[in-house]
């Protein structure tokens, strides 16, 4: 049972991960980014692989999927610049599945649907399975609390103003002397490059990655916890992925109970389930559990105003 809950908050931790990574453009910059399960895979195998077929140490795999991550939303970034918001919408979406067709047929490399298995988890020999999940959980949450700290600090700085200031209406930031497009380059490379962290950090602990694992539900799972959480709001987001973890797991026992129902129709209730209690949530609390707070600018020594 202990493994167990350690595995959950485990997987709870990496989905608060990619919420923060989602929630610094859409509830920053309001980009929608519909493509976020790309990004996570594509992290995942640049660390497997440079870990597995370059032996490579297990930090020098993280610090690779931080940059390719990174790199790989800055070339979709700057590949849809003239487009509008929902284009980018749909075109992450065709990057997330261009990436999980590449990965399921380049089997010279990714080992197609196969996947890749052995991947290392930092003292895994040693400590075995029962502790190494009790181990990896501490690291994953200096990890996250590292990076909630830096978007917590992005939020509150005038970087994070700017951000929001493009959010309500980029022609007026720019009228005002915003440089839109590298604001919108660079929070979205930086979103991506966190989500591309986060699925290192899940290769690292499942030691098995495949194609199958990085389907669009994800995406869908993290925008729900970011709408349940507070959209824009970075300690929104962190619980809105517990919330979640939390649902997804209650309902599987939940449906188990439930007597005269088949396999397929017990999934279909959990999604349900899930779905129910989310809507209940965004109805009571339409702007989140946690809902964004601006806050002030800060005062000026002269004249005593923002």
């Amino acid at each position: 049972m202990t493994n167990y809950l350690l595995f959950i908050a485990t997987i709870g931790s990496i989905y608060a991960l990619l919420a923060l990574s989602l929630n610094l453009i859409w509830g920053g910059v309001g980009m929608v980014n519909l493509g976020l399960a790309g990004f996570f895979a594509v992290g995942a195998y640049a660390s497997a692989l440079i870990t597995t077929t370059g032996h490579a140490p297990i930090l020098a795999g993280w610090a690779l999927a931080l940059i390719v991550g990174g790199a790989a939303g800055l070339v979709v970034v700057l590949a849809t610049t003239r487009l509008r918001e929902d284009y980018l919408a749909i075109v992450t979406l065709g990057f997330a599945e261009v990436v999980r067709l590449v990965a399921s047929n380049e089997i010279w490399l990714t080992h197609g649907t196969d996947g890749i298995s052995g991947i290392p988890g930092p003292w895994r020999a040693a400590l075995g399975r029962e502790y190494f999940n009790a181990a990896y959980l501490p690291i994953l949450l200096v990890v996250l609390l590292a990076v909630f700290l830096l978007m917590r600090r992005i939020d509150r700085s005038p970087y994070g103003r700017a951000l929001r200031a493009i959010r309500e209406d980029a022609q007026v930031a720019q009228v005002a002397g915003k440089p839109v497009l590298r604001f919108k380059v660079q929070a979205f490379a930086l979103s991506a490059a966190i989500a591309g962290l986060a699925g290192a950090l899940y290769g690292h602990f499942t030691s098995y990655i495949a194609p199958d694992l990085f389907l669009p539900l994800i995406t869908v799972y993290i925008f729900l916890a970011v709408a349940s959480g507070g959209v824009g709001s970075p300690i929104g987001a962190l619980v809105g992925a517990y919330l979640l973890m939390t649902l997804l797991e209650s309902a599987r026992f939940l449906v188990e109970v439930i007597p005269a129902v088949t396999a397929v129709q017990r999934a279909a209730l959990k999604e349900l389930l899930i779905a129910v209690a989310l809507i209940l949530v965004l109805r009571l609390m339409p702007k989140g559990l946690l809902p964004e707070r601006i806050p002030r600018a800060p005062l000026n020594q002269a004249g005593g105003k923002p």
